[in-house]
């Protein structure tokens, strides 16, 4: 068991793009990180770059839509830090886009089983951890596509977008779940919320977007470490449509 005072996190998807930038973030804060990938061998790569900036990591092997795997994390996890401080449910896919009244699916299940049933059994795999924490943090990686106010707006700057409904509609549904997790464990100290990174350059979109990985993770880091006068419960991030493109602030629902 882990007997430093270093805050735990838990990054899943951590072995590349914003999932590796904030496991980044977060270890230069002084935080000991737990890089989870459902690839070992990407992760202990992952690992060992972090450490060459002075970061202490630790690879995590596991797989959010393996409920066997996730358990087996938690049980590492449990084993050998015995708390979690921060975890990050950063993990998801990005696919099946197309016109509405024509969706795949398929790929909309899969979608679905990554960015939504993958933070939910997560979160509920490593709450008893959460629960030994004395302030701790969930941030559920969402997007600005599943606020259904901004996706709705005829002046926003998503409002003509065809992209179809799976990859929106997931965050939406992690945005509820992040919603409820807020509420329920508003009375122990926890703050849940859901970042919107923006449109980052990353493997998920074949690296087309205009903000970095880190600039992304940036939100992240925000969420992570959060006073316990922070806000819990809200979708907080980059804004899309204000004017200066670093803008960040709370966005609706």
């Amino acid at each position: 068991m882990n007997g430093t005072n270093a805050r735990i996190a838990l990054v899943t998807g951590a072995n590349r793009g914003i999932g590796f930038q904030s496991a980044r973030l977060l270890g230069l804060e002084g935080m000991t990180v737990l890089v989870g990938s459902r690839d070992a061998g990407r992760g202990a790569e992952a690992v060992r770059a972090l450490e060459k900036e002075g970061v202490t990591a630790h690879p995590l092997e596991i797989d959010v839509t393996d409920a066997a795997s996730v358990a087996a994390a938690a049980e590492r996890v449990e084993h050998d830090h015995g708390r979690l401080d921060v975890l990050v449910n950063n993990a998801g896919v990005a696919q099946g886009w197309g016109s509405a009244g024509g969706t795949d699916l398929a790929a909309f299940r899969e979608v679905l089983e990554v960015n939504l049933l993958g933070p939910v059994a997560v979160t509920d795999a490593f709450l008893g951890l959460l629960r030994r924490s004395p302030a701790p943090r969930v941030v559920n990686v969402s997007s600005e596509l599943g606020s259904i106010s901004t996706l709705t707006d005829p002046e926003g700057p998503f409002f003509d977008m065809d992209g179809g409904i799976p990859y929106p509609a997931s965050k939406a549904a992690l945005n509820m779940a992040t919603a409820v997790y807020a509420k329920e464990l508003a009375d122990t100290g926890a703050k849940v919320n859901a970042a919107n990174p923006g449109y980052c350059a990353t493997d998920l979109n074949g690296h087309s977007g205009p903000r970095t990985a880190e600039q992304g993770a940036r939100v992240v880091l925000h969420l992570a470490t959060l006073p316990e006068d922070g806000p819990n419960g809200v979708l907080w991030g980059h804004l899309a449509g204000a004017p200066d493109p670093d803008a960040h602030g709370v966005l609706a629902w």
